[in-house]
């Protein structure tokens, strides 16, 4: 690092571009949290520029990531993973009769987070609130679930998605006589009062 600048790669400018567009930011709402201007993020997002370590710093703090979560190599253009069954993180329910699989990757975890849901008939997913700002989204590939969020209903069978806040009480319970199963995404929206 030399003169106050940084020395990343053109990993900042995707890696910017990547997390503005997972929060659904224009260059303008970026600008306008992190307090650096709109032709100089397009500038890094078209790695046209190189930032210095106090703009990457601004950045990260209105995207909620962190200085190293920016400058972190990109994986190499060939980059594959394959994981296990028996590697794959699990998460019981109360009851024991619902199982969430963990496929999403850790260094998604704050912004984005995804699981393989299984639930046997009777069986309740009570979670309380996620972060302000989270929703999730519930893709329902067999059976029948009740989704309860602070005490609306709604039923979703096979081959409907049910979306719903995340930040308020909410549970999830397999209806009927058989199991279902459903693909669930938590998606963190930005706080823009921060």
């Amino acid at each position: 690092m030399r003169d106050g600048t940084s020395n990343a790669g053109p990993q900042v400018g995707k890696t910017i571009q990547r997390l503005r567009q997972a929060y659904n930011l224009s260059l303008g709402d970026l600008a306008e949290q992190s307090g650096v201007s709109k032709s100089i993020i397009s500038q890094i997002e078209r790695n046209e520029a190189n930032p210095t370590l106090s703009t990457i710093w601004r950045l990260s703090q209105a995207l909620d990531t962190t200085v190293e979560d920016v400058l972190k190599p990109d994986h190499d253009q060939n980059f594959m993973e394959g994981l296990a069954e028996n590697t794959t993180p699990v998460i019981k329910s109360e009851d024991g009769l619902c199982t969430l699989r963990i496929h999403g990757p850790i260094d998604t975890v704050s912004w984005l987070q995804w699981y393989a849901l299984e639930a046997e008939p009777g069986g309740v997913l009570e979670s309380s609130p996620h972060p302000p700002g989270t929703l999730e989204h519930l893709t329902i590939t067999q059976g029948t679930l009740k989704i309860t969020v602070h005490g609306e209903e709604r039923l979703g069978s096979a081959g409907e998605t049910v979306r719903y806040r995340g930040d308020l009480p909410h549970r999830i319970e397999c209806l009927g006589t058989s199991p279902a199963v459903a693909w669930m995404v938590l998606e963190r929206k930005p706080r823009l009062t921060e």
